[in-house]
């Protein structure tokens, strides 16, 4: 069965587009023109994945995936924007977003961005073994996907978990943004800021302190490190 993506802009142009490439590419495509329609849609039949614009009338895209995220089935956001929007941008990651295009953008890396975030959500390949990494009431399983803080378990997006889990494999190790773009993202280029907010984010969630950081701690100049408390 064919996954499913809801294409929300109001662009119809743009939105052709869009829907074009990626039913090309083998998706079942659904699409609505403002924010409200947007959130109908979702309660109505969730999709494997929202392609969400910022501007949009009645509710904005930022409003659109705030209320998503509110959601237990935490369906995977890919956010346009403008050119030039960095600080909608940021606030799209913060809010929850899982990746990003810029507009104007080329609808082959869209579907390329997309096919990444649903192959993620699918959870690790058949080929790799499940996980469980543990460290000072941390605990991240790969095979469900499941992250646990001293038991509770956290609400995470895709890439924070994939963050998370990346930065628990190689403790001590200091990472460039750049390295973490490539090897969490995909990306061989791309803002880097973008790790920069995840990592803000991952801290508020698994810091006792997240403004004096014991696990994910900054090596400035270079990235970031995990530091295992079991050290």
């Amino acid at each position: 069965m064919a996954q499913r993506v809801l294409v929300v802009d109001d662009d119809r142009t743009v939105a052709d587009v869009v829907c074009r490439y990626l039913e090309h590419a083998g998706y079942e495509v659904e699409h609505v023109g403002d924010g409200s329609a947007a959130l109908d849609t979702v309660a109505r039949r969730p999709p494997h994945l929202v392609v969400l614009d910022l501007m949009l009338p009645v509710l904005d895209g930022l409003e659109v995936c705030r209320r998503l995220r509110e959601r237990p089935d935490g369906v995977p956001i890919v956010m346009l924007t403008a050119r030039g929007d960095e600080a909608d941008r940021i606030l799209g990651l913060q809010l929850g977003a899982d990746d990003y295009l810029g507009k104007p953008f080329s609808p082959r890396e869209l579907v390329l961005r997309v096919r990444s975030v649903l192959r993620r959500a699918g959870g690790e390949p058949a080929a790799a073994p499940p996980e469980l990494l543990a460290d000072g009431g941390l605990e991240v399983e790969t095979g469900p996907r499941v992250a646990r803080l001293h038991g509770r378990e956290l609400t995470l997006t895709l890439r924070e978990f994939d963050l998370l889990a990346h930065l628990m494999r190689h403790p001590a190790r200091a990472f460039r943004r750049a390295e973490l773009l490539d090897r969490v993202w995909g990306w061989s280029f791309g803002d880097q800021s973008t790790v920069t907010v995840h990592v803000r984010r991952l801290r508020e969630k698994i810091e006792d302190d997240p403004a004096r950081p014991r696990r994910i701690v900054t090596v400035w100049g270079v990235g970031y490190r995990y530091e295992p408390a079991d050290a």
